[in-house]
C-alpha cells in the first residue's frame, strides 16, 4: 500500500471514529454555526426550498459534497411532515485548498446549501409545516479537524411574505452553479480522464477548475489541462490511483472564475475530440497584460544575446558588428536585413509550434532540438561554418564575406535566431508561456517581438552613428579574428556531437560525425578548386546531393532510444504527475526540476546550484523529495505540466513546501537558492 493511500485510509478511520464519539456529546460550541432557513416562495410545480446556512469562524472551513482527498461531506437526517419530501442538496461552487499535497474542496466563508422541499399535497396558503434535521459535518483548519453536529428546526409557512428571507434565498441561489442545459461526455483510460463540455467559445474562463462529484474518479491534486475545440471545452485530468471502475454517469461542477461562478452538468461516456487550443490563463487573456508580455518578450530576446546558450552564435555577430562601421547606408541595410532574418525565423518557429499544438501535439519551445535529425543538421552546419572560418573554403556563408551583403546579413539573422531561440531566459519565460495559450495573432506578435529583441543590438548600431563610431575599423585584424572565431564554432560542433549521443544513441552520433567529416572533406576539395581558379559550385552541389542521400538512409538506421539520464547527487525520481502527487501527499517538501541536455542554461544552473554537496546535505536534512523532468526528447506529460505552469520550455524549477502554495523559482539560480528554500534562515544546521 503506497503512502498516500495509507494516509487517506488513516484519516478516514480517524474521522469516522471521531464522528461516532463526538456527535452524541455536543459539549463544545461549533466552529461552523449552522441555521435552517425556510423559503415561503412556491414554484409552479409546488416546490419550495430549505437552506442550511453555514458560517465558519475565521480560519475554519467546511466541505463540498465530495470533500476531495481529505475531509467529510455533510450528513443530513430529516424529520418532515407526512407527505413532504426533500431533494438532493445543492451546493455552491467550492474553493480549492491544498494542504500537504492533499486537495480539499472547501468553503472558507459563509455559504448556504439549498435543499428542494415539496410540501404535502393539498397544503394551502397559511399552512405551517414544522421541519427538523440532524446535521453532521466536519469543521477544519489547516492543522486540525473537529466533527460537529446540530439539531436544527424551522417552521415553513406556505405563502407567507418575508422580503428579507426572499432576498437571502436569491443571493444564495446566485452562488449555485448554473445548470449547463446539455450533456457533456467523458472518456477514461488508465492514466487520465478527459471531458468534453459544450461551452461557447465566447465564455470567459479566468481560473477554471473541474470538481467531480464521484469519489476517486480523478486525482484531485493533479494539474488540470484545459483546451478549446470551437464551442467545446476539453479538460484532461490524471486518474486517481486505485480508481474505481468507469461509472455510467459523472456529475461535475466547472468553476469559471475566482468569483465563484460555475456550471453544473452530467457527463456520459463518449468520444472526446483530439487536439484543441490550450486555454489562455487569466494573465495571458487579460488585454491589459499584453503590453507587459510584449515588453517581456523584447527584453528576453535582448538578454539572449548574453545568455550562455547563445555564445556560439556570437562569433557570427561579432564580424557583422565590426563591419557595420564601413558606411552608414550599408550599416542600415545590413541591420534591417539581419533584423528581418531574425524576426522571420522566430515567426516561422512560432507558427510551427502553434500549428503542432493545434493539431494535438504536446510540444514546447525548442521543440526542434528534441528531434535527432535537426541535431544532425545543426552539427553539419556548425562543422561547415568552422571550416569556412578557418579558410578551408570560401562560400557565401552568412555574414562572412569581407564586403558584406544584405543577403548574407539576412541569412545570418535566420541562423542566429534558429540557434539562439532554444533558450528561455529571464523575462522571456512568461511571454513565451503566454504565447502558447493566446489566440494566433497576439501569439505571433510575441514571437516577432522576441526576434526584435534578439536583433536589437544590431539594429541600434546600424541606426545610431555614435555606436558605430565606437566599433573597430575594418582591417587585416578581421582575418585573424575570423580564425579565432572558429574555436567557439568548433566547440559548438563538439557539443552537438555529444547531444547526438544523448538524444539518439552512440551509433547515431558516430554516423553524424562521419557525415560531418565527409562534408568537411567535400568543402576542402571545393576550397582547393577555388584557390586554383577552377569552378567549384557544380561538383560541390553534386557532392552535397550524394551526402544528403547517404544521410537520409544512414541516420534513421542508427537512431536509438536516448541515453539514460545522468547520475545526480540529489538522486532524483523521474517526473510524472502521479509521482508529483504521491510526493506531495507525503507531507514533505518537493523540488521539481525540468531540464534538457541541449539547454545550456539548465547545465549552468545544475553546476552552480543543483549538483552541489551543500544542496544535497540541505535536502537530506529537510527531507526534500526531488523529481527531475528530462525534456531532452519530447515527453507529452512534461510538456503538459510546463504548459500548466505557463512555461514554454526549460529550465523550470518548482518548489513545493510541506505546507502552503507551490512557488516557481527563478530561471537563473544562485548557489544558495535551493539551500535557503530547504533550510530557511539556517534551520537545518
Amino acid at each position: 500500500m503506497n503512502l498516500r493511500r495509507y494516509r487517506l485510509l488513516i484519516a478516514a478511520l480517524w474521522h469516522a471514529c471521531a464522528l461516532l464519539l463526538a456527535f452524541p456529546a455536543a459539549a463544545a460550541p461549533n466552529h461552523i454555526a449552522a441555521e435552517l432557513v425556510a423559503s415561503p416562495a412556491i414554484t409552479a410545480d409546488g416546490e419550495t426550498q430549505l437552506a442550511l446556512r453555514m458560517r465558519p469562524e475565521p480560519g475554519w472551513h467546511g466541505y463540498w459534497q465530495n470533500p476531495g482527498d481529505a475531509g467529510l461531506g455533510m450528513q443530513l437526517d430529516w424529520s418532515l411532515p407526512a407527505g413532504a419530501e426533500v431533494g438532493q442538496p445543492r451546493y455552491p461552487v467550492p474553493d480549492t485548498l491544498l494542504i500537504s499535497g492533499l486537495m480539499n474542496h472547501v468553503y472558507e466563508s459563509e455559504y448556504a446549501v439549498l435543499v428542494p422541499f415539496t410540501p404535502p399535497s393539498g397544503a394551502t396558503a397559511g399552512t405551517r409545516l414544522p421541519v427538523r434535521v440532524k446535521a453532521q459535518w466536519l469543521a477544519c483548519t489547516d492543522e486540525i479537524c473537529v466533527p460537529e453536529s446540530a439539531e436544527l428546526a424551522t417552521t415553513m409557512t406556505i405563502g407567507a411574505s418575508d422580503p428579507r428571507t426572499t432576498q437571502a434565498f436569491e443571493q444564495w441561489a446566485r452562488r449555485l452553479p448554473a445548470p449547463l442545459g446539455s450533456e457533456a461526455t467523458f472518456a477514461l483510460n488508465d492514466d487520465s480522464a478527459r471531458f468534453a463540455i459544450p461551452l461557447p467559445a465566447s465564455a470567459s474562463l479566468a481560473q477554471p477548475h473541474l470538481f467531480v462529484a464521484q469519489d476517486k474518479v480523478v486525482d484531485y491534486a493533479a494539474p488540470q489541462v484545459f483546451s478549446r475545440e470551437g464551442d467545446m471545452l476539453l479538460v484532461t485530468i490524471p486518474r486517481a490511483r486505485f480508481a474505481p471502475a468507469s461509472p455510467d454517469r459523472v456529475e461535475a461542477v466547472l468553476r469559471l472564475d475566482a468569483e465563484g461562478n460555475g456550471i453544473a452538468f452530467f457527463a456520459k461516456p463518449g468520444a472526446i475530440p483530439a487536439g484543441g487550443t490550450p486555454l489562455a490563463t487569466e494573465i495571458a487573456s487579460a488585454p491589459s497584460a499584453l503590453p507587459l508580455l510584449l515588453l517581456g518578450a523584447l527584453v528576453g530576446g535582448l538578454l539572449l544575446n548574453v545568455m550562455p546558450c547563445v555564445f556560439p552564435i556570437l562569433s557570427l555577430k561579432a564580424l557583422s558588428l565590426a563591419r557595420a562601421g564601413e558606411s552608414e547606408a550599408q550599416a542600415r541595410t545590413e541591420g534591417l536585413a539581419y533584423t528581418a532574418g531574425v524576426v522571420l525565423a522566430c515567426l516561422g518557429l512560432g507558427a510551427m509550434l502553434l500549428g503542432f499544438r493545434a493539431a494535438g501535439e504536446q510540444v514546447g519551445w525548442a521543440f526542434q532540438l528534441q528531434e535527432p535529425s535537426v541535431v544532425a543538421v545543426l552539427l553539419l552546419l556548425a562543422c561547415a561554418i568552422t571550416a569556412n572560418l578557418l579558410g578551408v573554403f570560401e562560400f557565401g556563408v552568412p555574414g562572412f564575406a569581407s564586403d558584406g551583403s544584405p543577403q548574407g546579413a539576412f541569412a545570418t539573422g535566420l541562423l542566429a535566431a534558429f540557434v539562439a531561440t532554444p533558450c528561455t531566459g529571464p523575462f522571456m519565460a512568461t511571454a513565451m508561456g503566454a504565447a502558447l495559450l493566446l489566440p494566433v495573432v497576439p501569439a505571433l506578435g510575441l514571437f516577432a517581438t522576441l526576434g526584435l529583441g534578439i536583433a536589437l543590438p544590431f539594429l541600434a548600431i546600424a541606426f545610431i552613428p555614435a555606436l558605430r563610431r565606437r566599433m573597430p575599423r575594418p582591417g587585416a585584424w578581421m582575418n585573424t579574428f575570423r580564425r579565432w572565431m572558429a574555436l567557439p564554432m568548433g566547440l559548438t560542433a563538439l557539443a552537438l556531437a555529444w547531444l547526438a549521443t544523448r538524444i539518439a544513441g552512440p551509433w547515431f552520433a558516430i554516423a553524424s560525425i562521419a557525415l560531418a567529416a565527409l562534408l568537411v572533406g567535400l568543402l576542402s576539395v571545393a576550397g582547393h578548386r577555388q584557390r586554383r581558379g577552377r569552378p567549384a559550385i557544380r561538383p560541390t552541389a553534386v557532392g552535397l546531393a550524394i551526402l544528403g542521400v547517404i544521410a537520409l538512409v544512414a541516420l534513421p538506421l542508427t537512431e536509438r532510444d536516448r541515453a539514460a539520464a545522468s547520475e545526480s547527487l540529489l538522486d532524483p525520481q523521474p517526473f510524472s504527475e502521479a509521482a508529483l502527487a504521491q510526493a506531495r501527499a507525503s507531507g514533505k517538501p518537493v523540488f521539481a526540476w525540468f531540464t534538457a541536455d541541449w539547454c545550456l542554461t539548465c547545465k549552468v544552473n545544475e553546476e552552480v546550484a543543483i549538483e552541489r554537496e551543500e544542496t544535497r546535505r540541505a535536502f537530506e536534512q529537510a527531507g526534500v523529495t526531488v523529481l527531475r523532468g528530462d525534456w531532452t526528447r519530447r515527453d507529452p506529460e512534461i510538456t503538459r505540466y510546463l504548459t500548466w505552469q505557463g512555461a514554454a520550455g526549460v529550465p523550470l524549477y518548482m518548489w513545493y513546501p510541506a505546507r502552503g502554495q507551490p512557488e516557481k523559482l527563478p530561471q537563473m539560480l544562485t548557489p544558495g537558492t535551493l539551500v535557503d528554500k530547504a533550510c530557511p534562515k539556517g534551520s537545518c544546521r
